[in-house]
């Protein structure tokens, strides 16, 4: 039997680095070209943002069926399926003239990103690594948290070398040299694994029947959908909420940089503290951390320090989150059809994440950033009593 350093070697890594590379060329692709675009093609950045906004709507929909595919044995097929569509809608984003084509094509990646991002992911390892499904969702959360550092600078470099349409069909390169033949090599382990569970056959809406008629199920979906909203709303409106605090553009632009390092800072720091402290209170003080943080954004323009206190609890806490959101949904839901439950959890999550952006601007727009701020907190609170709720159901 394969032990826990070959678990790692062959599927673990594999997967860890072409996570790593799909973010950095999906996901991260947008905010890291967009200027190119908004420059070159001469859309406005709300026509553009709304492309990426319904490709993050489609990934959350399409996040139950992907979860009930793996759950029947299909993970190899959803994982390279995905990751081949992403290669070839990437070249055909590197020859785009139309709108109608940049958005149809952002279209077809939110389907791909549902397949091969994050959530397909973690429901892979954890219905595959049973108990190890933790530290290797910390691993690969821990080595592709640094996709945005790789995906903007790179775009950056090779736009000004090579143009952006080049710099796209580098990325789509990288995919497909680097990402697909690990996903395939990852995948292919898991299929011969001894601790994969099962192949669930249950009938196609049983699993979600079951799912729906459980509180600990709403309890949960709402408690992680704060967060996404709360993550949602402030980074993209990020550098407006510290202008409009009077903070020196430079020293904003830092801070907003340091967000992401500061998630693999806390994803780091779990590793050293899970073996003296529950996931579920690791999880707990994660919405506390958040709650803080939107509190010190707020009063950071007063205080110097906040805005310090900020960058490091909202982006830790982002990064842990990402880890025991998981787990914790294992424990209270269990791990029979896990992919199907957890794929329904994940719609509301990544609904949340994707419509934040405009919610803050709207609530702005009425109000102003403060009040914006004061939802993040509040929603953040809510979801920290749900997932408090949630626990006596586990």
């Amino acid at each position: 039997m394969p032990g826990p350093g070959t678990n790692f070697r062959n599927i673990v890594w594999p997967f860890a680095i072409a996570e790593t590379i799909l973010w950095a060329a999906s996901y991260y692709a947008f905010p890291a070209f967009l200027l190119e675009w908004e420059r070159d093609l001469g859309w406005s950045k709300t026509a553009l943002v709304s492309a990426f906004t319904t490709a993050l709507v489609l990934s959350a929909v399409c996040a139950p069926l992907v979860g009930r595919l793996i759950d029947r044995g299909h993970a190899r097929a959803v994982f390279t399926t995905s990751v081949m569509a992403s290669i070839i809608l990437l070249l055909l984003l590197s020859r785009i003239t139309e709108y109608w084509q940049f958005f149809a094509i952002w279209m077809g990646l939110g389907i791909a990103m549902s397949g091969m991002l994050y959530e397909a992911c973690f429901t892979v390892l954890t219905r595959s690594l049973g108990t190890g499904a933790k530290q290797a969702i910390t691993v690969v959360t821990l080595i592709a948290g640094l996709a945005g550092t790789l995906s903007f600078p790179a775009a950056h470099a090779l736009s000004a070398a090579i143009g952006w349409r080049d710099a796209i069909q580098v990325f789509a390169a990288a995919v497909a040299l680097v990402a697909l033949p690990l996903v395939w090599i990852g995948c292919r382990h898991i299929d011969h694994h001894h601790s994969t569970l099962p192949v669930e056959q249950p009938s196609r809406s049983g699993a979600a029947r079951a799912a729906l008629r459980s509180p600990g199920f709403w309890l949960l979906a709402l408690a992680f959908t704060t967060l996404a909203i709360n993550h949602g709303a402030i980074i993209p409106h990020l550098l407006p909420i510290l202008a409009d605090r009077q903070i020196d553009p430079n020293t904003a632009v830092f801070a907003a940089s340091m967000i992401g390092p500061m998630q693999v800072t806390g994803r780091l720091a779990m590793m050293v503290s899970e073996k003296h402290v529950s996931v579920f209170a690791i999880g707990l003080a994660c919405f506390i951390a958040m709650s803080i943080a939107s509190l010190a954004l707020m009063f950071s323009g007063d205080i110097a320090g906040l805005l310090i206190l900020f960058v490091i609890l909202q982006g830790a806490s982002n990064g842990i989150a990402t880890i025991v959101r998981p787990v914790i949904v294992a424990e209270i839901m269990g791990k029979a059809n896990y992919g199907t439950v957890a794929g329904m959890i994940a719609t509301p999550f990544l609904l949340g994440f994707a419509f934040g952006p405009t919610i803050a601007a709207l609530v702005w727009s009425g109000s102003g950033y403060d009040t914006v701020l004061l939802l993040t907190f509040g929603t953040t609170m809510l979801g920290m009593i749900a997932l408090l709720a949630a626990k006596k159901y586990s």
